[in-house]
């Protein structure tokens, strides 16, 4: 099996046309069957007022084929508190997602504010 239950994802909803809400989610994975995934966490979604992704503080558990061509799956340290990840904008290398502690991701090669 490709993905582990247990692993921390965070998924990047691929933008279907240009107006389209741009989404992400932060999880971890409660049951898998080859790359069919239900997740369990939290979605962000693009704020363009603030261009930044805010979280939706409610927990969702969500079904994926994470190996669909309309998402970017990153996978999380295991160690780290999903409920502590924020992002942020960091003049000198972009928009990365963070837990503040050392931990962070930079999403940058999905566009400047993905």
């Amino acid at each position: 099996m490709i993905i582990e239950i247990g692993e921390k994802v965070h998924i990047v909803y691929r933008a279907m046309y240009e107006k389209s809400n741009r989404r992400h989610f932060l999880g971890e994975v409660q049951k898998a069957d080859g790359t069919a995934c239900r997740i369990v966490g939290n979605v962000f979604v693009y704020d363009p007022k603030t261009t930044m992704f805010v979280k939706k503080e409610e927990m969702r558990t969500t079904i994926i084929d994470l190996a669909a061509s309309g998402y970017v799956v990153n996978v999380i340290n295991r160690n780290v508190d999903l409920g502590k990840m924020f992002y942020k904008y960091d003049t000198a290398t972009g928009l990365i997602l963070t837990d503040g502690k050392g931990y962070s991701l930079n999403i940058n090669e999905f566009g400047l504010r993905s």
